[in-house]
């Protein structure tokens, strides 16, 4: 069954709870174990950071956690819905109504503006209202500096200025969960730290739960959690502040 999932309660449960998650593949004749019972509890609103060398599984249990996937065993809840028990309709309808998504290569439909692209989340719901929905997409762009190059198409777009736009899409049906995917993988050093101290900025103006997979100590030192993906172990590390 799936639940209503809300931002700020008292002592509320795990936004996020995964249990003894397990993956594994098949790969011709042989098994190959991803990560082994991996657990972890995310509360409302926390940053979260999850590291790991190339090919650890980091963006695996990144895609399991935001319901893209499902794991091979283990339990896990999202908004207070167990994902096991949905079906893949279900598990839709938990992904729009609750989770957004920022990704390294900010995929962006390049044939529409950054308006119509940020648009895009509004127009799956139910309630969709043109109008509505126009004027919440400008304002989320006016908050990530970008309201000027509404009408403007990705190709003529930074690098930067692209995933701003992502930033603003992921953010438009006011979702509980950023999910990020190497969110500064593709940009330039001066540019990935505007793009980090956006999103910290957004998660406490928002009360958005973060959750990124970086490759980056610095950003997942800025984080209020750090766990780190080693040989299928998940391990956290203490950040300071």
């Amino acid at each position: 069954m799936i639940q209503e999932c809300q931002k700020n309660t008292i002592m509320p449960q795990p936004i996020i709870s995964a249990q003894q998650l397990t993956q594994k593949i098949q790969l011709s004749q042989k098994q190959l174990t991803i990560f082994e019972d991996l657990s972890l509890n995310i509360q409302a609103g926390e940053q979260v950071a999850i590291t790991g060398r190339s090919g650890s599984g980091k963006s695996t249990l990144l895609g399991i956690l935001a319901t893209l996937d499902q794991a091979s065993s283990g339990q896990l809840q999202v908004c207070g819905s167990l994902i096991s028990e949905l079906n893949e309709e279900q598990r839709a309808k938990v992904r729009l109504e609750n989770i957004g998504f920022v990704f390294q290569s900010f995929q962006l439909l390049p044939h529409l503006t950054a308006l119509e692209n940020v648009m895009l989340p509004l127009r799956l719901q139910p309630n969709f209202h043109y109008a509505t929905a126009e004027q919440k997409s400008l304002a989320l762009l006016q908050k990530v500096g970008l309201d000027r190059q509404a009408q403007q198409t990705p190709k003529v777009l930074s690098g930067g200025e692209q995933q701003r736009v992502a930033i603003a899409r992921a953010l438009v049906s006011e979702p509980k969960i950023i999910f990020a995917d190497e969110p500064t993988g593709n940009l330039d050093a001066e540019t990935a730290q505007d793009i980090e101290q956006l999103l910290f900025q957004l998660n406490r103006e928002l009360g958005t739960t973060l959750v990124l997979v970086t490759h980056d100590p610095k950003l997942a030192k800025q984080c209020q959690r750090h766990f780190e993906l080693n040989h299928g172990q998940l391990t956290e590390h203490v950040n300071g502040g």
